[in-house]
């Protein structure tokens, strides 16, 4: 897809365009496309990194417990899947499974939301590991570093589905 599509496009249509940049949350690229026209990327994600940034704490909320879990069997959109699997996450073995479900259930009974990580390039080991590391993190923290690593899978997202050359 091209920048210059999505400058385009209509506002119903830049969302369905952009859709999944942001977990079950279209209300970000609907803000987003407000500002158009975009003259780079960059400039792009840097509008939706605003949005996202200048939400409520309750519309940040919403969006962190838009994610699936790590490791869980349950349903997910496409991108979660296709990120999930890459890292290892959507088949793992029986004593794996259980780790991962106790760890998520502990850290989201100490945080009350899902654990929010950009797993591409990381393994299973290594995602267990951050997770049980910040555990110990204050709650606050944490939410911020959810939100950090939202923005992070977006720009991961976004990137893929514009590719090179609108950089």
């Amino acid at each position: 897809m091209k920048l210059e599509t999505l400058n385009a496009a209509a506002t119903e249509k830049f969302v369905q365009l952009l859709e999944g940049i942001f977990e079950h949350s279209p209300w970000i690229v609907a803000e987003t496309a407000k500002l158009k026209p975009f003259s780079s990327v960059d400039e792009l994600f840097g509008a939706m990194e605003s949005v996202v940034t200048s939400a409520t704490h309750e519309q940040k909320a919403t969006l962190i417990n838009a994610h699936p879990r790590l490791g869980s069997a349950g349903k997910m959109t496409k991108n979660s899947t296709g990120e999930q699997q890459g890292a290892g996450l959507r088949n793992l073995e029986e004593e794996e499974a259980v780790a991962f479900s106790e760890l998520n259930a502990e850290y989201e009974k100490t945080f009350d939301f899902p654990f929010i990580m950009a797993v591409r390039g990381k393994t299973k080991s290594e995602i267990y590991t951050v997770m049980k590391t910040r555990l110990s993190n204050a709650k606050k923290d944490e939410f911020e570093t959810a939100i950090e690593e939202i923005l992070r899978i977006a720009r991961f997202r976004l990137d893929d589905l514009l590719q090179a050359g609108d950089k």
